[in-house]
């Protein structure tokens, strides 16, 4: 698409640009912005020494003549052979990364610094990223697909990085370490544990610390991050590189423990062990029971425990079951789904009716012993 402006008319740079992309030998469109305010026929007039005989008049601020636009686009596209086009396999994605963050906290530098070249538009000034953008990357013999998310401030910008947050298998939270945790930064790993995502903290900008600084940055995280303990905090420079090789290891363990796979028999193993260290506290007098478990999927991994008055349970008891699994199973930088199940009584509704037969037998001694 060959965009000039209606208002300048046809510059010499218009030619010149033209000159180099018919020399490409492509098909090639004459898109003519900013038309509003403008007499049409005097434009059509103005352009049609560049010889193209259906110029398409567009104002891409207001979304005029985009329609067009987009048919003639398709128009132009080759097509596909479909005996010769293959269905995307998911796994060449490899491990999908979203990179989140607060405007301007670096997630741009980031990427470029994992790519090793100046793939996205990096600014000081916030909202330079106007979009998700995926990229791939191979790195130490594993696949990537980044997400970065966008930076801009408006309300679309939150709805890109809620979606990047579900498309991604782990992600990738970017602090900024002179800034400490945002109310922004909780926001984000709130929308992280509600999508159940594997979780990774990158504390950026760590090289521009003192040492006190640092000292105060760890226990400020240490503080404000108890709730998402699973994931432990790297301290990087995207700009200068430093940490990025543990932050990449932290990528790849976070997201083994997410798609690790139990078997049902280690799984209740696991629980009886618990069970044993720990039981429940009492209701009514009664203590829940934990019988058996089973996997119910990975991403977050997901544990099904079957036992009777399993709905009783506190939140404290499913914390200690969390953590016994995380540590059991060397479980790092993901959530971990516990699903209870009430397993039914197999003894359930028969006990009237063993009282029954033994009230029928005692009648008939009686009446065998009157007849005696």
């Amino acid at each position: 698409m060959f965009v000039v402006d209606a208002r300048d008319g046809v510059l010499p740079q218009d030619r010149n640009v033209l000159a180099s992309l018919r020399r490409q030998n492509k098909p090639l469109l004459l898109v003519v912005n900013k038309v509003d305010g403008v007499d049409e026929n005097s434009v059509l007039a103005d352009f049609s020494a560049l010889g193209f005989a259906t110029p398409i008049l567009t104002s891409a601020a207001h979304s005029r003549g985009v329609p067009v636009l987009l048919d003639a686009i398709l128009r132009d596209l080759p097509l596909q052979d479909p005996d010769a086009v293959e269905a995307a396999d998911p796994q060449d994605e490899g491990i999908r990364v979203a990179i989140v963050g607060r405007p301007n906290v670096g997630k741009s530098t980031l990427v470029n610094r994992l790519l090793g070249e100046e793939r996205l538009v990096v600014s000081d000034i916030a909202g330079t990223t106007r979009d998700s953008i995926k990229v791939a990357l191979e790195r130490d013999g594993k696949r990537y697909t980044l997400i970065d998310t966008a930076e801009a401030v408006e309300k679309f910008s939150v709805i890109k990085t809620l979606q990047s947050i579900a498309a991604a298998n782990v992600v990738v939270l970017l602090l900024d370490a002179k800034e400490g945790v945002s109310e922004q930064d909780a926001t984000l790993i709130g929308a992280v544990l509600d999508e159940r995502r594997a979780l990774v903290i990158a504390v950026n900008k760590w090289d521009g610390l003192s040492a006190y600084e640092r000292e105060q940055c760890r226990n400020s995280l240490e503080r404000k991050l108890d709730f998402v303990a699973f994931a432990t905090p790297i301290f990087i420079s995207g700009l200068h590189g430093s940490g990025i090789a543990e932050l990449m290891k932290s990528i790849g363990r976070a997201h083994k423990s997410a798609m690790r796979e139990f078997g049902s028999a280690e799984l209740t193993r696991a629980v009886e062990q618990a069970y044993q260290g720990y039981q429940p506290p009492l209701v009514r007098g009664h203590a829940p029971k934990l019988k058996f478990a089973h996997p119910g999927g990975t991403n977050p991994p997901t544990i099904i425990i079957h036992g009777s008055r399993t709905r009783h349970i506190a939140q404290g008891y499913r914390r200690y079951l969390e953590n016994f699994f995380r540590k059991r199973f060397k479980l790092e930088g993901t959530p971990i789904l516990i699903v209870f199940k009430e397993s039914e009584n197999p003894f359930a509704g028969k006990k009237n009716e063993l009282t029954e037969r033994q009230v029928k037998k005692r009648r008939r001694l009686v009446r065998n012993a009157k007849k005696r």
